[in-house]
């Protein structure tokens, strides 16, 4: 049949919405698995044992197993359950739980590699042990790690495709459409991983920008 990209013109809004969605699941589902990210790690770090225990069980839990069975089970499964989630937000929380896990593990290296005179030190200024953490620490934790957790941040918008196998109209899914009603794959495939290039191209770019003021701010 060859290749015919004039196709991709009649599905631009499509596409446009797919991507749309795309960087609106990954911004949000990003936030979410570096606020939660941040809470594991202090669990882990500092938390009472009969809160430290579960939580690193079901952070094993989330790192264990794949990505696509936890967005099954949080929209399926917990609807079966009486407990209905909207499919955007089923897919935010699947990935943002699955990888705050993998950044919580970040974060905690990046604390525990900081020398424990500077605690002490701002215990001494007169800071509790949660000002401590949140004024001193952690900011520093946060900065040293920022390669890793970038990476973690790209990753994301990668995997951020397996939300199309519930219903969410992000790129693939988007792309998808196209191809049920034009029967060209080749063109709308291609079309997606252009964008998602071109998406990743600017969260490299946004990333490395935070990284370079973190460096500076050393």
């Amino acid at each position: 049949m060859g290749l015919d990209f004039t196709v991709l013109a009649d599905y631009r809004g499509v596409l446009a919405l797919g991507a749309w969605w795309t960087a609106v699941l990954t911004l949000a589902a990003a936030a979410l698995s570096l606020g939660a990210g941040i809470l594991v790690a202090l669990a882990l770090l500092h938390g009472p044992r009969w809160l430290a225990l579960p939580v690193r069980g079901l952070a094993g839990l989330f790192m264990g197993t794949p990505l696509l069975l936890q967005l099954f089970l949080i929209y399926f499964g917990l609807a079966q359950l009486g407990i209905d989630i909207p499919v955007l937000a089923a897919g935010i929380l699947g990935l943002g739980l699955h990888f705050a896990a993998y950044n919580a593990e970040v974060i905690r290296a990046g604390i525990g590699a900081l020398e424990a005179g500077q605690a002490e030190a701002a215990r001494s200024l007169g800071l509790s042990r949660m000002q401590a953490m949140r004024h001193v620490i952690l900011p520093q934790a946060l900065r040293d790690t920022a390669p890793p957790l970038g990476g973690n941040m790209i990753a994301l918008l990668k995997e951020s495709s397996l939300v199309s196998v519930i219903g969410i109209t992000e790129l693939v899914h988007a792309a998808q459409r196209g191809i049920s009603e034009t029967y060209r794959p080749f063109e709308f495939y291609i079309a997606a991983a252009a964008v998602y290039y071109v998406l990743n191209l600017l969260m490299e770019a946004a990333l490395g920008r935070i990284e370079r003021r973190a460096e500076a701010s050393r």
